[in-house]
């Protein structure tokens, strides 16, 4: 493995404190590295110093001659001018686009070009630049679940090496061969994916537990001893005594965050019907809808999950259920104790003018009461961040405030658009634990694949031409059909996948995927043919044997995939 950059002892300070404090990595050839830590642990600077954007206070960073490292900023800057022009021509250039779909946007300039557009542009033009070290910050955000396997096939490909910052804990586990952990301004280094880094957390917490119950015992008895006299301290070497006076005063390191993220929050009780759409459809422009009759019904407990590729509507369906925008035809009731909390895709829609405890205290609160303040903590807006700007906040910040003013309105349906971006993964955790007792509905947009598993029962798929639909088989049956439409971008003439697309761990992790999504569609199937056998109710008889038939062509879509790639060299 050759040695491609090297930071040696890098420190670097912020404000009122180290955010990298001697930090020592080396990045080689063949590196698959992700950085993990809360929001404004320094993830985002790590990558700019190996970038070479950014230059420590103290310490020393190395580069391998001609190295060179291409990094995608959580948020991307393009050159002035046509997407065409900042990318140029190319077979690596076009098919990038085509994979991330944004082919549509080559003649558009840049400056018009949604967040989620420059996104996929800029990963297109990174990898068509073919750099030695990538770094990328939330390459995730923005893709759909195609683009984000594309994406994680081509970082297991690439030749040099990879640094990437992530919340998405599937393409960590795919993806990486060793993970930096920030915490403090103290880097932890862990072998393996993310699943391995947990455990290394966990033990770490259990031995930082052990030395404090140790220290305290050791100032306990130290104290008992100081406070028998003067005698008895005279006959005890001063050494003692002092070691004793700063073995009291030492404290454990503070935590980077006070407390736990507290959602507890108290609900209106809904009725048997939480939302009912019959027969929507919705068209931005006359003869080319972008929903087409669209018939649901949303209970009480329900936990749904909506995917779909970019732009085939998502936010928009979400956005009539929540009421937020009438559709052109068809009908959108909500029950009547029905409160609706809506997590917008995006950075939100702040009053920019306003503080943090103003946007909390609302029209006519007063800014800074006793249980703002409470409310606030409880979302670690702490210290100068009440005071501050939604312009003066980060990303996972401004993410928090939309999740503090949805929380304030005390609500019964949630409704979700990729709540995880930008959030860190303790924050993601703590949502998913609440989202697991949460007593209302709960439907989400989302591409990432913990999060869905994790919160949701059921899975919506709108489909292109606007139709919508259950997913048989569920998320195991999604990520099925949609491995299939990949697998056949890299199978060649023989039928076998071709070499770029399933060699090595490449092949290995495809191979184990495809393994455990043929057992979970099979066990499906299973249950649903012994219930076929149980029922004699027609109506069941009819909803079941419907599922049945698409578990089935989910599980022959696994299937082929598992024997392609068994039979492949």
């Amino acid at each position: 493995m050759t040695s491609l950059i090297d930071l040696d002892n890098v420190t670097l300070r912020g404000v009122d404190r180290a955010v990298l404090e001697n930090t020592s990595l080396t990045v080689s050839s063949g590196d698959r590295i992700g950085v993990v830590g809360i929001n404004g642990a320094g993830k985002s600077t790590l990558l700019k110093i190996l970038a070479g954007e950014l230059g420590p206070d103290s310490g020393e960073v190395r580069r391998g001659r001609a190295v060179r490292t291409g990094l995608l900023d959580q948020i991307p800057v393009l050159p002035v001018g046509t997407v065409r022009l900042a990318l140029g021509e190319g077979w690596r250039v076009d098919a990038s686009l085509d994979r991330l779909g944004v082919s549509h946007v080559v003649e558009r300039e840049t400056a018009q070009l949604s967040g989620g557009e420059l996104k996929r542009v800029a990963l297109a033009r990174l990898f068509a630049d073919s750099p030695d070290v990538l770094l990328l910050d939330e390459p995730t955000n923005h893709l759909d679940l195609e683009a984000i396997e594309w994406l994680e096939q081509h970082l297991i490909a690439h030749r040099g090496a990879v640094v990437v910052v992530s919340h998405d804990r599937f393409l960590l586990d795919q993806v990486t061969n060793r993970m930096i952990e920030i915490d403090g301004g103290r880097t932890y280094s862990h072998a393996g994916g993310y699943a391995q880094m947990l455990e290394a957390q966990a033990l770490r917490a259990e031995h930082a537990a052990l030395t404090e119950r140790v220290r305290r015992n050791l100032a306990r008895t130290e104290l008992a001893w100081l406070r028998r006299g003067a005698r008895a301290r005279s006959t005890k070497p001063r050494a003692r005594v002092e070691a004793a006076t700063q073995l009291l005063q030492k404290r454990p390191d503070a935590p980077a965050r006070s407390g736990n993220l507290e959602l507890k929050v108290t609900t209106p009780r809904l009725g048997a019907t939480v939302v009912r759409a019959h027969r929507v459809s919705f068209s931005y422009e006359p003869g080319r809808p972008v929903l087409r009759d669209v018939t649901l019904d949303i209970g009480p407990r329900d936990r749904i999950g909506v995917v779909g590729p970019n732009g085939s509507g998502k936010s928009t369906l979400v956005t009539i259920l929540a009421g937020e925008r009438a559709p052109t035809s068809g009908t959108v009731k909500h029950g009547p104790t029905v409160a609706t909390a809506h997590l917008q895709q995006g950075e939100g829609d702040f009053d920019a003018q306003k503080t943090v405890q103003e946007l909390v205290a609302g029209p006519g609160g007063a800014p800074g009461s006793p249980d703002d303040v409470a409310l606030m903590k409880r979302f670690w807006f702490t210290g100068a961040l009440p005071m501050s700007r939604p312009t003066q906040l980060s990303g996972g910040e401004r993410r928090r405030l939309q999740l503090l003013l949805a929380f304030a309105k005390r609500p019964n349906l949630l409704i979700f658009d990729e709540p995880t971006n930008d959030l860190d993964l303790e924050t993601i955790r703590l949502v998913e634990e609440f989202l697991i007792d949460w007593p209302g509905a709960f439907i989400t947009v989302s591409h990432d694949r913990m999060f869905l598993r994790r919160t949701t029962e059921r899975l919506l798929e709108v489909r292109a031409g606007g139709t919508v639909a259950d997913v048989a088989g569920g998320l195991d049956g999604w990520v099925a059909r949609s491995a299939t439409r990949g697998q056949r971008n890299t199978i060649g003439d023989s039928g076998h996948p071709s070499r770029e697309g399933a060699t090595g761990v490449t092949r290995g992790r495809q191979l184990r995927d495809a393994e455990k999504a043929v057992t979970r569609l099979d066990q499906r199937r299973r249950s649903l043919t012994e219930e076929l056998l149980i029922t004699g109710d027609p109506k069941d008889q009819h909803r079941l044997g419907g599922e049945l038939r698409e578990v089935q062509t989910a599980l022959d879509a696994a299937e082929e995939i598992w024997l392609n790639l068994m039979d492949s060299p």
